[in-house]
């Protein structure tokens, strides 16, 4: 069994959490970390460049003048591809860029991502991060305190005071524990996580 330090926001060890080794000892797959990166940054593309081909370029239909006779090459429609003005040939249609991985490549995934970061000790179990008020100042200095300016910060139910005191942290991003993802874990340095939020998410991938 896994286990790690529970700490409060001022970095003092308030107890211990034991959880399953396939979550947080699993054999750390790279190329399934790749694929995973890789498939979160082409989400990102848009996929909405279009052109017009010649059957969508409005023009007459008409042949602009007959096929012999006038010393000049053979045309067909005004809308050709090779007349100015014409349809493109070829040209961008809307496409999807997301990769089609199975739920059980997404989830030995995540549990290679999760491991990366126990092993590195960069992971920083919280037994809770509930704030009185919106300060930014206040998550500044917890996160301070328990050397992690630049993490991602997982949370299990409501917790907007977290979600509005961290939004002008440049370093900082807060997600639910339903919404955790490889591309996040590896794009921080370390991993805040909350003791409802381990469980809840060892409780899916164990």
């Amino acid at each position: 069994m896994a286990s790690i330090d529970i700490r409060d926001l001022k970095n003092n060890k308030v107890g211990e959490m034991d959880f399953d080794d396939e979550v947080f000892k699993w054999d750390v797959k790279h190329q399934l970390l790749h694929l995973l990166v890789r498939d979160a940054l082409v989400r990102k593309r848009l996929g909405n460049a279009k052109t017009k081909g010649r059957s969508e370029v409005s023009g007459s239909t008409s042949k602009p003048w007959r096929q012999k006779g006038t010393g000049r090459a053979r045309s067909g429609r005004v809308t050709s591809p090779v007349w100015v003005g014409g349809g493109v040939a070829f040209g961008p249609k809307p496409k999807n860029y997301r990769l089609r991985l199975n739920k059980k490549v997404r989830k030995a995934a995540l549990r290679s991502a999760l491991s990366v970061k126990y092993r590195e000790g960069r992971l920083i179990v919280l037994d809770e991060f509930m704030l009185e008020g919106i300060k930014t100042r206040a998550v500044a200095d917890c996160l301070k305190k328990l050397n992690a300016e630049d993490s991602l910060i997982v949370y299990t139910g409501e917790n907007s005071n977290l979600d509005l005191s961290s939004r002008n942290l440049r370093n900082v991003k807060t997600i639910k524990s339903e919404g955790i993802n490889v591309y996040d874990i590896l794009s921080r340095e370390k991993l805040v996580m909350t003791r409802d939020a381990v469980q809840s998410i060892v409780e899916v991938l164990a």
